[in-house]
C-alpha cells in the first residue's frame, strides 16, 4: 500500500461517514447497512483491482529482480578485477557479455515496475482528486469542472440562462429533523436523546437578540433508564439568561452524568477526542452533535449519481487523456494512458455507485408523500344537525374559544335564545357561531362530517399547517389548475433573514429553496391563474430572472409598494418589490 492509496481511504471513509457508525436513526441506519459493504470493496477489493488493471505493465517480483541485478553486478565485477590480473580485456570473457544483457533485462523490468507503481499511484491520486472536489463539510457541491479553474454550466441553447451552484438539488428545511437522536456505546447500550417539546419561530421570523431558542434539558426527571436505553429529555425554547448553545451543552453533560445510574457512568465518560479537545467525552461529542443539527439546512441531490458520472468522464477527457501523447508513436506509452483510464472510470463509477445509492434514498425520503396527523374541520353552527347540540353545549374548550374570539358573554338574553348559553336554544340563535372540531372527540368529528353530504362543497377553505414545499406536493393531484390565485411572502434573505447553510451561498441557497417551491406551485395555478410574490431589494432582481426563466411565455411585471418609514426594519426594509406573472 502506498501513501496515495490510504490517502483515497480516509477521503473515502469521510464520505461515507465512516466516524458515525455509532448512531442509530434515520439515514445512518442506511448507512450503516451500506458500511460493510463499502469496507469490504476498500479494503478487499480496490487495490487488487488497481493493481489487476496494470499486470501487463508489471514483469516481476520486484525483490527478486533487485537480488537477481545485485548478484548480476557482483559477477560483472569480479571478472573485470581477474581481467585486470592477468592483464587482459574483461570483454575476452564470454561471461562478461552475456551477464551484461542479463542485467539490462533486469533493469528494464525493474524500470517497468516502476512505471506500474507510478499508474497505480496515479489512478489513487486523480481519485482523491476528483471525489475531493466536489465534497466540502459533509456535502457535494454541484460544481461542473470542465477543466482545472474552468467550470461548464447546463445549457441547451435559452436566450438567457439563469444558473446557481445548488440548482440540481432539493432545499430540506431542518425544523422538524431533530426530534430524536439515538447513538450506540462501545461499551454496550443506546442513549437516546428526544425532544419533548418544542417551538420554532413561524413566518421566517428571527428570533430577537437574546431569545434565541435552545436545546435545554428538561426540568423534571430529565434522565431516564427505559427498556433498556437510556433516555434523556430536551426542551427547545429561549433560554432566560440568553446563553450559547455551547455554553448550555458542558452543565447538560455533567446533569447527565449525575443522574445517569451507576452503569452507564463509564460508557459516556469513555474519550472521543479531537485536537482541540483531547479531553472530550463520548457524551459531549453527541451533545455537541445533536444540538447543532438544527443550525443549518440543507440539501439533497436530484441526481447525484448522474452527476457524477458526467464529471468523470469531464476528468477522464480534460484531465487524464493528455492528446498530445496519442501522436508520439510509443504504444506502450499509450497503452498506459488507456489503461489508467479504465482502471479510474471502473473504479470511479463504483464509488459513485455507492454514493447515489445512498443520497437517491434521501431523496426519496423528501419527496415521499408525507402523512397527515391530523385534520380538523371548521364550521358554522347551521351546517351542524340540532342532535349534536347537546354535547356541544357541555363542551367548556369550544366555550372558552368563543369567549376568546366573539366574546359571547357580551351577548344579552333575549326570548329567541332564552339567555341560557349552554342550551340548544342558544345555539341556535347563534348559528354564525364556528364550531372547531379540535375541540371534541375522534367520534364527534366522524358523526358531524357524516351528516353533510357534500363536504367539498360545503368546504370554503383548506388551510395545511406544513413545511410548505411538502404541502404543495401533497395538494397537487386535488388542487391541480383549480387555484385562481398564489400569493407568497418568503423570506427576503436580508441580514435579519438569511438562509442558514454551512457552504456560504447565501444567494444559491435562497435561490433552491425558491425554485423548488415555485415549481411545485405552478400546477396547481387555473389556467388564467396568477402569481404574486413579495419581496424586497436583497433579491428582487434574481428572484425576477429566476420567474422568467421558469415562465419565459408569460407576462411579468413588478410593482414597487413604499413601506411607511415608522415600520422599518432596517435599511434593508426601506421598501419591497412585488413580482407579478400571468402564468398561463
Amino acid at each position: 500500500m502506498t501513501q496515495a492509496y490510504d490517502k483515497l481511504k480516509a477521503l473515502l471513509e469521510e464520505l461515507f461517514q465512516f466516524d458515525r457508525e455509532d448512531l442509530d436513526f434515520g439515514i445512518y441506519r442506511i448507512m450503516n447497512q451500506k458500511r460493510d459493504e463499502v469496507s469490504e470493496f476498500l479494503d478487499k477489493d480496490l487495490l487488487p483491482q488497481v493493481e489487476q488493471a496494470f499486470a501487463e505493465f508489471r514483469s516481476g517480483a520486484e525483490g527478486e529482480l533487485r537480488e537477481r541485478k545485485s548478484a548480476l553486478e557482483a559477477e560483472i565485477s569480479t571478472i573485470a578485477e581477474q581481467a585486470a590480473v592477468y592483464g587482459g580485456s574483461p570483454e575476452n570473457n564470454p561471461r562478461h557479455g552475456e551477464a551484461l544483457e542479463e542485467l539490462a533485462e533486469v533493469d528494464a523490468r525493474l524500470e517497468a515496475d516502476k512505471t506500474s507503481s507510478r499508474l497505480e499511484n496515479e489512478v489513487y491520486s486523480d481519485l482523491y482528486t476528483f471525489f475531493r472536489r466536489y465534497y466540502k463539510n459533509g456535502d457535494f457541491l454541484s460544481l461542473r469542472r470542465y477543466k482545472p479553474g474552468v467550470y461548464a454550466l447546463p445549457y441547451e441553447g435559452e436566450e438567457v440562462k439563469l444558473h446557481w451552484a445548488n440548482a440540481d438539488q432539493y432545499y430540506v428545511k431542518t425544523a422538524e429533523n431533530f426530534r430524536r437522536y439515538r447513538f450506540r456505546l462501545e461499551g454496550g447500550g443506546r442513549v437516546v436523546l428526544d425532544l419533548v417539546s418544542a417551538a420554532t419561530e413561524r413566518d421566517d421570523n428571527k428570533a430577537q437578540n437574546g431569545r434565541e431558542r435552545r436545546f435545554v434539558l428538561r426540568e423534571r426527571d430529565p434522565v431516564e433508564e427505559r427498556d433498556g436505553d437510556l433516555c434523556v429529555s430536551f426542551e427547545y425554547r429561549p433560554h432566560p439568561d440568553g446563553l450559547r448553545q455551547a455554553d448550555l451543552n458542558a452543565p447538560a453533560a455533567a446533569t447527565i452524568f449525575d443522574h445517569a445510574p451507576g452503569g452507564w457512568k463509564a460508557r459516556l465518560a469513555e474519550r472521543a477526542p479531537t485536537p482541540s479537545n483531547p479531553n472530550r467525552t463520548v457524551l459531549e461529542k453527541h451533545l455537541a452533535e445533536y444540538t447543532a443539527r438544527n443550525t443549518f439546512d440543507y440539501f439533497v441531490h436530484k441526481d447525484l449519481g448522474g452527476f457524477l458520472r458526467r464529471e468523470l468522464d469531464f476528468l477522464l477527457k480534460n484531465e487524464v487523456l493528455h492528446v498530445d501523447d496519442l501522436d508520439t508513436g510509443d504504444e506502450r506509452r499509450v497503452g498506459q494512458y488507456l489503461s489508467r483510464m479504465r482502471v479510474i472510470k471502473r473504479i470511479g463509477r463504483k464509488i459513485v455507485a455507492f454514493l447515489a445509492q445512498i443520497e437517491d434514498f434521501q431523496k426519496k425520503l423528501f419527496l415521499k408523500k408525507k402523512f397527515v396527523v391530523s385534520s380538523g374541520y371548521c364550521l358554522t353552527l347551521d351546517n351542524v344537525p340540532e342532535e349534536l347540540y347537546e354535547e356541544i353545549s357541555t363542551n367548556d374548550a369550544q366555550y372558552a374559544e368563543w369567549e376568546k374570539l366573539f366574546a359571547i358573554s357580551a351577548i344579552e338574553a333575549t326570548l329567541e335564545n332564552g339567555g341560557d348559553q349552554r342550551t340548544a336554544d342558544w345555539l341556535k340563535s347563534n348559528p354564525h357561531l364556528v364550531l372547531d372540531t379540535k375541540h371534541f372527540s375522534e367520534n364527534f368529528k366522524y358523526r358531524l362530517l357524516a351528516s353533510i353530504e357534500d363536504l367539498d362543497g360545503k368546504t370554503g377553505g383548506l388551510l395545511v399547517n406544513s413545511e410548505n414545499f411538502q404541502a404543495l406536493n401533497l395538494m397537487q393531484a386535488r388542487y391541480r389548475e383549480r387555484v385562481k390565485c398564489i400569493y407568497i411572502d418568503p423570506p427576503y434573505n436580508s441580514k435579519t433573514s438569511e438562509i442558514l447553510y454551512k457552504n456560504t451561498y447565501k444567494h444559491s441557497s435562497w435561490l433552491a429553496l425558491m425554485e423548488n417551491r415555485l415549481r411545485a406551485g405552478s400546477g396547481l395555478l387555473q389556467p388564467e391563474g396568477v402569481l404574486v410574490v413579495a419581496i424586497d431589494e436583497n433579491e428582487q432582481e434574481r428572484l425576477g430572472l429566476l420567474l422568467r426563466g421558469l415562465y419565459p411565455e408569460h407576462n411579468l411585471t413588478c410593482v414597487t409598494i413604499v413601506h411607511n418609514p415608522s415600520g422599518q426594519q432596517g435599511d434593508n426594509f426601506s421598501y419591497s418589490l412585488t413580482l407579478r406573472t400571468n402564468l398561463r
